[in-house]
This record gives structure tokens, C-alpha cells and sequence, in this order.
């Protein structure tokens, strides 16, 4: 007697949009901080996530020289990694809605984060970009990179995430 296992089916490119849209909304707007920063979702795909964030006086680290905050950049490469995450879950699990990929986002939390600061973070807006390094079972490692609107690294980052 043979079983066959089922093979799951790919979730539709309509359900994949709505995860896009789902992961977009919740880094914009549930994200209450990253609302504060100003951070804008510019892509939510596999293998290209990046995200935008325009200087604004209220992001200012240094008043005499109007360098971005140490913690903004932080911050923005922390939530760019745990995006990273999310959409690298979506893709393990492509048979899933988007409504439990987003459920696994509850699980979700760095246990550590480390940023080089390499140049002072001068400019117009900020591009952060991020990709995963490892998704295992319980853990998942991201690296960042925030670059200012001249193209100039400004930041590099390198995360833990608990992901179960």
C-alpha cells in the first residue's frame, strides 16, 4: 500500500499581493514607532526588501551638524531585518494565507542587534535594505545596510531574530 503525501499549493499571486499589502500596512502603520520614524515600505518581495526614510529635523542626532540619530539608524535596520524575516516566512511557508504568515509575526523578536556606524548619516532620505543569512526553525539572522540618497553606506547591521 502507498500514501502519498499532499503537495501544498502555492498560495495565488492575488493572496501573495495581499500578504505584500499585509506586511506593508503592519511595518507603516501597526508599527506605531516606525509610523514616528517615518519609515516607508518601497519593496516586500523575496530577495528585495527595502524601505525609505526622509530627514526631518525631529530625526537629528547632532543639532550642530543635523546628522541622523544613532537610534534612528538602528531602529530602521532592526525593523528592515525583522521584515526580511517576515517575508522569508511567507516564502517557507507559500502555501500559507496571508492572514497566517502574519499570525507568525506574533512570535517574532530580536535577541540581538548589532550596527556599525561607518559614516555620519547626512542627507536628504535614507534607503535600508535587508536580507535574510539563515531562517532555521526557532532562529532567523538577517544583515542590513542603510545607504543616504547619494548611494553612500552609512550603516551596516547584523540581527537575531526568535522566529517560533
Amino acid at each position: 500500500m502507498t500514501t502519498s503525501a499532499a503537495i501544498p499549493t502555492p498560495r495565488s499571486a492575488e493572496e501573495q499581493a495581499r500578504l505584500e499589502a499585509s506586511l506593508t500596512e503592519m511595518f507603516e502603520q501597526r508599527i506605531t514607532f516606525n509610523t514616528v520614524l517615518g519609515l516607508k515600505m518601497l519593496s516586500v518581495k523575496p530577495g528585495d526588501v527595502r524601505g525609505r526614510i526622509a530627514m526631518r529635523p525631529e530625526l537629528v542626532g547632532h543639532y550642530a551638524y543635523g546628522r541622523l540619530h544613532g537610534g534612528v539608524i538602528s531602529a530602521t535596520l532592526d525593523a528592515m531585518g525583522g521584515l526580511a524575516l517576515m517575508v522569508g516566512i511567507g516564502e517557507r511557508h507559500a502555501s500559507d494565507t496571508a492572514v497566517q504568515v502574519m499570525h507568525r509575526f506574533m512570535k517574532m523578536g530580536t535577541i540581538d542587534l548589532r550596527i556599525d556606524y561607518l559614516r555620519p548619516g547626512l542627507g536628504q532620505h535614507f534607503i535600508a535594505t535587508a536580507e535574510v543569512t539563515r531562517l532555521g526553525g526557532r532562529l532567523g539572522s538577517t544583515q542590513m545596510r542603510l545607504v543616504n540618497d547619494e548611494g553612500t553606506l552609512i550603516a551596516t547591521g547584523a540581527a537575531a531574530y526568535v522566529v517560533s
